[in-house]
């Protein structure tokens, strides 16, 4: 979870910003129960992070790495990024980065998610 766990804080950093055009910010994991509930006491994360389990939405949303097959230390693991869901669960847009060292820019994940509400809301 080490460069996951850059990607949450600073995710709990801007979040007053993505609530200030009326998203709310929620993370997933496919970590188990007792570490998700470690890491958000650790780094006080004020957003919600959920597990996976089983990679359900991992595989429902089309980011599964590939590189990983079953039975590998890493199978199930989702290429890093963000999905932009609705409040009805319809997915706006997602940026998954290849591989697991790179990770979505969040200025740009956030100017992208004020363009798709400010177009919802016809502003």
């Amino acid at each position: 979870m080490t460069l996951c766990i850059r990607q949450f804080v600073k995710l709990s950093d801007i979040q007053d910003r993505f609530q200030a055009i009326g998203v709310s910010v929620g993370g997933m994991t496919y970590d188990d129960l007792e570490t998700i509930k470690q890491f958000h006491d650790k780094w006080a994360i004020r957003f919600p992070l959920l597990r996976d389990e089983k990679g359900r939405h991992v595989d429902a949303w089309g980011i599964r790495n590939e590189e990983y097959g079953e039975g590998t230390f890493a199978f199930g693991i989702p290429h890093p990024g963000v999905v932009f869901i609705s409040p009805e669960g319809e997915i706006l847009a997602k940026w998954a980065e290849a591989g697991y060292r790179s990770r979505a820019d969040w200025e740009t994940v956030l100017t992208e998610v004020r363009d798709i509400v400010q177009a919802q809301d016809g502003t």
